[in-house]
């Protein structure tokens, strides 16, 4: 039988990385590595190989399958608190907009304008749908009779990475399967 990781280019053959304690480096984005930052991680002994695709790359003088899966040798500590882009601040709130619930059309929104004096700051913005970022326009919430469905907060990087894990993406080899924390049925 003819296995489908064999015709597979090597570009199409990610590797998803995880930290020495074999978690992911990341759920969202998914900690995934082109396949030329794997070989050299691994030949640069930074790296454990822990799964292997059935594609190989070869040298005039080696041969090695591409790893699917590998594991830091040393341990990284993510930073406590993320920086604050706009991608971030649309996982904080789940990626629906905090005045309707909608997830289409996004944008961000200062709950206190900058007009009035607001900042730029994981506490005074929320995500919003266009339609709604208009319609309150610079007033406050209280002010345009709008509520929010989850006040502003500076969130830590746990907190993403469990929002992430709500959108996986829309496809995962096989052998990430055992070191990812999503409902595989829900990607069938």
């Amino acid at each position: 039988m003819f296995h489908p990781d064999l015709i597979r280019h090597p570009d199409s053959c990610p590797t998803l990385v995880l930290n020495a304690d074999y978690t992911p480096l990341s759920y969202y984005p998914l900690s995934l590595w082109p396949w030329q930052t794997a070989v050299k991680a691994v030949f640069l002994e930074r790296v454990d190989i822990v799964s292997c695709y059935e594609r190989e790359v070869r040298s005039p003088s080696s041969r090695m399958k591409l790893p699917s899966v590998i594991a830091l040798r040393q341990y990284v500590r993510p930073s406590e608190h993320p920086a604050f882009t706009r991608f971030n601040l649309f996982l904080r709130d789940r990626f629906a907009c905090q005045y309707c619930g909608t997830p289409k059309d996004l944008t961000f929104d200062h709950v206190v304008p900058r007009a009035q004096g607001g900042r730029t700051t994981w506490e005074n913005v929320s995500t919003a749908c266009a339609p709604c970022n208009l319609k309150k326009g610079g007033r406050t919430p209280k002010q345009a009779g709008m509520a929010l469905h989850l006040q502003p907060f500076r969130p830590t990087s746990w907190q993403l990475q469990e929002n992430g894990r709500a959108f996986p993406p829309n496809h995962l080899h096989e052998s990430w399967h055992d070191w990812l924390y999503w409902d595989v049925e829900l990607l069938a």
